[in-house]
């Protein structure tokens, strides 16, 4: 995508080498590079530690995530004691929501131990997912999408947050580095994984 002659991968994640690729072909053909990610990415989004920030970092591109708070997981709204609320974003994207699903029950586990971590930590889970997003060395800055100024009210206060290293330890313990606990969350699904001709010879 391009915006005058800043050019920047937007609203899904493209795996690492096509942000290698794409620096390449504007080296070669003497263009303008890309220069931002835009990948989704939270405590329970983090497949893109593994490959995408620090391509990133490398090649001294900006990472503004969007959805830290992993569409509304993170913010207190999903938890094990509370009845699930219903929403048209849940109808749209299912997967993400269904409470069926084993993938969507490891979510729920972990926002509950993350919540209680936020707690031990005298802070608020929604501070606790904020902060760590953006205290990431790739990253630039966060895409926050309050809808109300309660819901703003409540974010506001995050990047003074201060996460010891004990309190991050634990958060890999709930969700491993560079692991989505459901794949659904990814943003974006290579095209050759859902259609089986162009994973098989015929």
């Amino acid at each position: 995508m391009r915006a005058g002659k800043i050019r920047y991968f937007g609203s899904s994640t493209f795996p690492a080498y096509q942000i290698v690729e794409a620096q390449w072909v504007a080296e070669r053909r003497n263009r303008e590079r890309f220069v931002c990610e835009q990948p989704p990415y939270s405590l329970l989004v983090r497949a893109i530690e593994a490959d995408v920030l620090p391509v990133c970092q490398q090649y001294g591109m900006g990472v503004i995530p969007w959805s830290p708070l992993a569409g509304g997981w993170l913010s207190g709204r999903y938890r094990k004691d509370r009845d699930i609320p219903t929403s048209h974003r849940a109808e749209r994207i299912p997967d993400r929501y269904d409470m069926s699903l084993p993938e969507n029950q490891r979510k729920l586990d972990a926002v509950d131990q993350l919540a209680q971590l936020a707690e031990e930590a005298g802070t608020t889970l929604i501070h606790l997912a904020l902060a760590f997003v953006i205290k990431h060395p790739a990253v630039t800055s966060a895409i926050i999408g309050p809808r109300t100024m309660e819901q703003l009210e409540g974010q506001l206060g995050a990047e003074d947050l201060v996460l010891e290293s004990d309190v991050l330890d634990r958060m890999d313990k709930i969700v491993p580095p560079g692991t989505n606990l459901n794949s659904a969350d990814a943003g974006w699904t290579p095209p050759w994984l859902p259609d089986a001709r162009l994973r098989r010879r015929t």
